[in-house]
């Protein structure tokens, strides 16, 4: 009999019932596969990566990473048809520099929220002329970082932060880029953390007020009106809501040509969802042709900010089983991983496939519950998963390349993974593992 879930789920899960069964694909989206039993990501063996680096490990495969990114990039080189565009890649779903630095030689721009973001991506060899800065809590240092390094675009948020940047903007005798961030009030249906666009949402500026915050901003010697930007949510899966904000956004800039105000640029957003076990994803030809017929022929450049789409289904994450726990009710499958290293399933109630890395072992298959070590209830990567696993296997938690590493914390005093990036058959490091010293490196006793 299978047992009860431990907890229940009191919000709506990311994308689709945390608990939910369902046939395995993400495995043929991210292009990994079983050779000679064991599972490889290109060229080289988990098993093996596991042995050179151990667990918990974050693995990337650059040409998943690659070919996502291109996939977007054609569908809006088809669509645009010799137009200007650019794909502004979301750097907080994953910041790691080796990853950064494979979008910046594909030609990438770059969404930031922090000074931190904007000081990885010129460590990874990114352009500041493609960088636009999102985020509603910029501070005063960041904002000078950012006009210093010649940013495209500053996505102001509120009247305040416009203020703010234009004093800044004029004590440095510089003008800043400005397009505003404007809330269109369109439902995404997506989890509640990760929904922008609705009018209770702390995000943005109000779809009815943003004419009047744009005459204003026409009107500051240290602002320069450039565009005009939105963003309603992640992980959306059906493309009406995006093309919906779109139209709003058309709408608007139509209205600032009256007004004398010029857009050189209209922004969507990012929030275009992957496939993390069998829900349905967004066609990116007829999403690209959306959008341009929403924009017509009007003379402006497309930006579009995805990040999960780029490096979700381009990661996993390599863990060993520590114990195999069998009770009464419920089995337990005990690995290395835990919230602290992913903390999307707790937070979001996210599903993530979990695989054993070998394809054959000892034992038969059984349902677990697939937890880690962490000191909390919460701490479960995925609830009843059937798995053949013993102690010391490898199990590998798929689509895991966005809101992973990123979002991991050392809870519990735990150091936080490895990142691996393959490329072909060599397996380079692009994080080395923290260590219990470098946690302690700031922390001093009482004298």
């Amino acid at each position: 009999m299978r047992p009860k879930r431990a907890v229940e789920i009191a919000r709506r899960p990311e994308g689709r019932d945390a608990d939910r069964r369902a046939p395995m694909t993400s495995l043929d989206i991210f292009g990994v596969n079983y050779t000679d039993g064991t599972l490889c990501v290109e060229g080289v063996s988990l098993a093996q990566i596991a042995r050179a680096h151990g667990t918990p490990t974050y693995v990337y495969s650059r040409a998943a990473l690659s070919r996502a990114y291109q996939r977007l990039d054609l569908a809006l080189k088809a669509s645009r048809q010799e137009k200007p565009y650019t794909i502004c890649y979301a750097v907080k779903a994953n910041s790691n520099l080796g990853v950064l630095n494979v979008l910046a030689r594909l030609g990438a721009g770059f969404d930031i929220v922090s000074g931190g973001e904007l000081r990885r991506v010129l460590a990874a060899g990114g352009d500041p002329r493609k960088v636009v800065f999102s985020g509603l809590g910029k501070t005063s240092e960041e904002m000078t970082l950012a006009l210093k390094s010649g940013i495209k675009c500053f996505n102001v948020e509120s009247e305040p932060e416009l203020e703010r940047l234009n004093t800044i903007a004029l004590s440095l005798k510089l003008r800043a880029p400005v397009s505003l961030r404007v809330n269109p009030d369109v439902d995404a249906k997506t989890h509640p953390y990760i929904s922008t666009g609705l009018k209770n949402n702390k995000f943005g500026i109000a779809f009815d007020r943003a004419r009047a915050v744009y005459r204003r901003a026409a009107t500051m010697n240290g602002i320069e009106v450039v565009g005009l930007d939105c963003h309603i949510g992640s992980q959306l899966v059906d493309a009406a809501p995006l093309v919906e904000a779109m139209q709003k956004l058309v709408a608007l800039a139509d209205q600032l040509a009256e007004d004398g105000i010029r857009i050189h640029h209209i922004c969507p957003g990012g929030g275009v969802g992957i496939t993390y076990s069998a829900e349905p994803t967004i066609d990116l030809g007829a999403y690209a042709q959306s959008l341009q017929s929403a924009l017509g022929t009007r003379e402006v450049e497309l930006l579009l900010e995805p990040g999960r789409l780029i490096v979700g289904n381009a990661g996993l994450l390599l863990s060993k089983v520590e114990y195999v726990k069998l009770g009464q009710h419920k089995n337990f499958l005990i690995v290395d991983a835990a919230m602290n290293d992913l903390i999307r399933p707790a937070l979001y109630q996210a599903y993530h496939e979990i695989v054993a890395v070998s394809e054959s072992g000892p034992g038969e298959s059984c349902e677990y519950d697939v937890v880690g070590p962490v000191c909390e209830s919460a701490d479960v990567l995925g609830y009843g998963r059937t798995l053949r696993a013993n102690e010391g296997d490898l199990v590998a938690i798929m689509s895991a390349g966005a809101y992973g590493f990123v979002m991991s914390s050392n809870y519990n005093t735990r150091p936080r993974a490895a990142e691996v990036m393959v490329d072909g058959d060599k397996a380079l490091v692009v994080r080395e593992r923290e260590t219990f010293d470098a946690l302690l490196a700031g922390e001093h006793l009482l004298v």
